[in-house]
């Protein structure tokens, strides 16, 4: 093995390569304070190599191409002993480590990741870079410009290496309506002149709020199966940030007749459950996500893996759940994700692996679309997707307004309150191709400059303006909360009961959803609206069939069960 060279005065790496996409530049409206200390330690996961990985992704087109119930799906073990990672390049990564004064501190071949420690001076060394402090207004993060390297040796081996740039990832796509009572009606009258979205920034004010239904409610609205028991399911929730605090999830189950579920934290790379006491923070999407799970899918257990607010534990938090052989979760609920441009290639790459090695094992990834239209917040003239929602393995989960009483809706159209309101995400996908499954989807080229194809989302929809939200209950206030973070969960809880009452788990769901979309009513068309947070109405408008703002629609749960009992005989 050749030595690893240090870094020469001219700041080239003699031995080493950049990995490709690894390239950072400074967060919008940071500045440098100097660097980072060298005696700083850094915790840096690295990303291997499959084996056979090309065989993987075989197995995957195979499942993909069957209906669910004739899908045979690889256990943990045999996807560990097939597709883990060969022990002969862990050990050329642990050779790497020594030589550069680095600790191995974790090796997890199933999930293809490594992870070592050491000062900021020899991670500087070791992968190239210079590591730098940033000051935003709104937080502060070590990183570095310019691509990461490794020695030659190493470059087919590591795909990523992450966790040397810690800057804040991703948002949670929730509103809330700021110190909003919920009265016995189902009326929500809001005490606040402007929603706040959940990153705390004011808004303009949106349509004031006029109905906000339980999770219970909106499960009826949407005919999902009712005294069902999940017992035999697991559903898993990522999140960032935040907690929950059980004595408030059994004041919420209480007071809807449904039991508390089980509820399990899992910590990942630091991360753990840490309410803040801020209902307008991440403890928002945190108990937003278990209740709306806890309450469409009575009995279902629930694993929240908590994680830092990095790429590298965004991504290994999807790695924990997808690979945990304890709990094995059949359906992981993702709220959190930010436009494809703020994502580096290689974390874009490591989470897309993640995702799917969970289609692999049987195991449906929902993800929320975003609530900031069809710009995704990103002020640059362009229009952008979400992701990790725009990944083809993952179902994503647009919104709608929805309105009715009952099991009776009496209009569902695009949720969009404009700029400062919030509106579903949807698009063209600037970095993932056509799936074959949505190729008669009559996706729309890209509205951005030169058009193009590519993968369009949402795949589906659901309940998510604030005006028509939640009722839920965060550190002990009521709120109505919308947003397309309630849409993700909602969809795994429906996952979770057709799971249970098929008797198999349902896995990679698109495709079979793309081919029973004009089935047996099994998806409310949404054809009234647009996501345009502009006004410009004409660019991804809603229509009949697939569009960019609702993707096939809400659900009818109990025809769409009944649909995928049928598919494939």
């Amino acid at each position: 093995m050749p030595d690893d060279a240090s870094v020469t005065q001219g700041g080239t790496f003699p031995n080493h390569v950049p990995i490709s996409g690894s390239e950072r530049s400074i967060f919008p409206g940071a500045v440098d304070t100097g660097p980072t200390d060298a005696n700083e330690t850094i915790s840096v996961t690295v990303l291997l190599r499959r084996r056979s990985s090309a065989e993987l992704m075989r197995k995957i087109e195979d499942l993909s191409a069957r209906s669910p119930a004739d899908r045979k799906y690889m256990t943990h073990e045999e996807f560990a002993a097939n597709h883990g990672t060969d022990s002969a390049d862990v050990d050329q990564v642990r050779e790497f480590a020594a030589k550069n004064g680095l600790t191995v501190e974790n090796v997890n071949p199933a999930m293809g990741m490594m992870t070592l420690s050491g000062c900021a001076a020899a991670c500087n060394k070791a992968f190239g870079v210079t590591l730098e402090n940033y000051l935003h207004p709104d937080f502060s993060y070590r990183g570095h410009t310019g691509p990461v390297h490794v020695p030659d040796y190493l470059k087919d081996i590591v795909t990523a290496v992450l966790g040397l740039d810690n800057r804040p990832q991703a948002k949670p796509h929730f509103r809330i309506y700021e110190e909003s009572v919920v009265h016995g009606n189902g009326d929500l009258r809001s005490t606040a002149q402007a929603p706040l979205e959940s990153d705390t920034s004011e808004l303009n004010p949106a349509q004031a709020a006029q109905m906000s239904y339980t999770p219970t409610q909106v499960a009826e609205l949407y005919n999902f199966p009712s005294n069902v028991n999940c017992s035999d399911q697991c559903v898993a929730i990522i999140e960032l940030g935040g907690g929950y605090n059980k004595s408030n999830l059994d004041q919420y189950f209480s007071s809807l007749n449904v039991p508390t579920p089980t509820i399990t934290a899992v910590s990942v790379d630091g991360g753990r459950n840490q309410p803040t006491g801020n209902a307008n923070g991440p403890d928002g999407e945190v108990d937003l996500d278990i209740e709306v799970v806890g309450s469409v899918a009575p009995g279902a257990r629930i694993v929240v893996y908590f994680a830092p607010n990095t790429d590298a534990g965004f991504v290994k938090a999807i790695s924990t759940a997808a690979h945990d052989t304890t709990n094995k979760p059949s359906v992981i609920s993702i709220s959190w994700g930010g436009p494809e441009s703020s994502w580096t290639g290689q974390a874009i790459n490591a989470m897309n692996s993640a995702i799917q090695n969970a289609t692999a094992l049987g195991v449906t990834v929902c993800v929320a679309a975003g609530d900031n239209g069809s710009t995704d917040g990103v002020n640059d003239g362009l229009y952008h997707v979400d992701f990790p929602a725009s990944c083809p393995y993952a179902l994503a989960c647009g919104g709608t307004r929805l309105v009715g009483s009952g099991s009776t809706i009496t209009s569902e159209t695009v949720w969009n309150d404009g700029v400062n309101g919030g509106a579903t995400g949807g698009g063209v996908s600037a970095v993932f191709p056509l799936p074959t499954w949505q190729e008669n989807a009559h996706v729309p080229p890209s509205a951005n400059p030169g058009g193009g194809t590519g993968r369009g989302v949402p795949d589906v929809a659901g309940d998510a303006d604030p005006a028509t939200g939640y009722q839920v209950l965060v550190d002990g206030n009521q709120f109505a909360i919308g947003g397309t973070s309630a849409v993700a969960p909602l969809w795994s809880g429906l996952v979770a009961i057709a799971n249970h009452t098929l008797g198999h788990q349902m896995g990679f769901l698109n495709p079979v959803l793309y081919s029973l979309s004009s089935q047996a009513h099994a998806f409310h068309d949404i054809t009234s609206g647009n996501n345009d947070p502009n006004g410009v109405g004409d660019i991804y408008p809603a229509g009949p069939g697939w569009d960019p703002c609702t993707g096939l629609g809400s659900p009818n749960g109990g025809r769409l069960i009944q649909a995928l009992s049928q598919s494939g005989s």
